[in-house]
């Protein structure tokens, strides 16, 4: 029981002091728990961010699921999730009832773009660990490549990028397999 009420009030602070969402949280979620709590290792979190952007749903909300689950089974994942999501729901339903008195108070405007700028800034922490955490070959900078062209200029659907992506990494490994086993490598 004492993990379980760990990793809610783990992923409640995670839920509470993120802003952004999403990838944003990536960088405390590791901090939390591979530095903190040691549950989970480098690895770990390069998994958890595969699979939660690969998974339908918000990211946040798949990788607490799978911290939690990976750390105390299906009462984790759900203490877990709870955890992250309750201090945004809370948050949202304050906000809407107070926004129309505040969103025009210059001092808000600024904290929000102060926000957005520390928001920025984890993105790219996650987007760096993810960068050293993951192998590097020719075909994954060509991947990486052709998926920001794809993505940023052409504003192809992320989805298709990363199923088409999959495929090609599929398909690559086919090929190698074939060459290695032809021992033409």
């Amino acid at each position: 029981m004492h993990k379980n009420l760990d990793l809610f009030l783990t992923f409640l602070k995670i839920g509470a002091f993120t802003f952004g969402g999403g990838l944003a949280m990536i960088p405390l979620i590791q901090k939390e728990v591979c530095d903190n709590k040691h549950w989970l290792n480098e690895q770990d979190i390069s998994d958890i961010v595969a699979i939660s952007e690969t998974t339908p749903g918000p990211v946040a909300i798949n990788a607490a699921t799978f911290v939690g689950y990976k750390t105390a089974g299906f009462s984790g994942a759900c203490l877990a999730t709870l955890g992250v999501v309750l201090p945004s729901f809370l948050i949202i339903s304050l906000i809407s009832l107070l926004l129309t008195q505040f969103q025009s108070i210059r001092a808000v405007q600024y904290a929000f773009m102060g926000i957005r700028a520390a928001v920025l800034a984890l993105l790219l922490k996650a987007l760096w660990m993810m960068f050293r955490s993951a192998k590097k070959s020719v075909f994954s900078y060509l991947l990486m490549g052709v998926s920001l062209v794809l993505t940023a200029f052409f504003k192809i659907d992320v989805v298709f990028v990363i199923i088409g992506c999959g495929l090609f990494g599929l398909l690559w490994s086919l090929l190698r397999r074939k060459e290695q086993s032809d021992g033409t490598d």
